[in-house]
């Protein structure tokens, strides 16, 4: 029983540590997902007048987990000319708190680049 409860406060530590983790590595995963349709959103959109914006709203409807209030997306850089490349990237916020203190924050980045249609 002591030894349990010596033991205890680690692995529930431990615990919150891989929850946290897993939690900022599914941020990851559906950032990277919606720049990835972003990025080909933005290579069959070369004719669109609105492209930026068609570009813009694609990346933020497919990122549904994430709080769009947060996710930040710039313009989409390319020239636009078929067969250039087209690069959509997109920023959000993280932090990793144990135990309500904050162990490390900073800002996920993704970036995707596909051939323009």
């Amino acid at each position: 029983m002591t030894e349990f409860a010596l033991v205890l406060p680690i692995l529930a530590l431990l615990l919150f540590a891989v929850i946290q983790f897993g939690i900022v590595f599914n941020n990851y995963i559906t950032l990277t997902d919606a720049t990835r349709a972003g990025a080909r959103r933005a290579a069959v959109s070369r004719q669109d007048p609105n492209r930026d914006s068609v570009v813009m709203a694609a990346v933020r409807s497919s990122a549904t987990d994430l709080k769009s209030s947060k996710l930040s997306v710039p313009p989409p850089v390319s020239t636009w000319a078929p067969g250039s490349d087209v690069t959509v990237t997109a920023t959000y916020p993280y932090s990793i708190s144990l135990l309500g203190l904050v162990v490390k924050s900073g800002s996920l980045s993704s970036k995707t680049t596909e051939r323009v249609e």
